[in-house]
């Protein structure tokens, strides 16, 4: 069973970058599906998470309104559009599978992790 987060990089204040996460091994379909990040020095934190059932979401504070969670289901895969970034988004971002299909937060209600992906924010 694997996640594997690809799409960061370099950009610019103000630009725009779009995560994706393809999982393998496993059906994640009917799994809720979570965002993550961790800038230097901090701990890792939510950022968003999308239900299978219904396509839910939830997001952290700092990002609502500019990024966007969505899923392929066809494609085994959860996207992050990453809009209007700022030096603060720094950080390596994880995706994650969780069995039981309800939003959640805590990074321990989430069962399965990718390897990460840097997203870098100059300003």
């Amino acid at each position: 069973v694997q996640l594997q987060a690809s799409g960061g990089g370099l950009v610019q204040a103000g630009n725009s970058l779009r995560l994706s996460c393809a999982g393998s091994g496993r059906d994640f379909s009917r799994n809720t599906m979570g965002w993550f990040r961790q800038a230097p020095g901090k701990e890792r934190e939510f950022v968003a998470a999308i239900t299978w059932i219904g396509g839910f979401t939830g997001y952290a504070d700092s990002v609502k309104g500019r990024f966007t969670i969505s899923r392929d289901n066809a494609k085994n895969t959860v996207y992050l559009q990453m809009n209007s970034l700022k030096p603060e988004d720094t950080a390596v971002y994880y995706c994650a599978a969780k069995i039981h299909s309800t939003i959640a937060r805590r990074q321990d209600e989430y069962d399965y992790w990718g390897q990460g992906t840097q997203v870098t924010v100059s300003s």
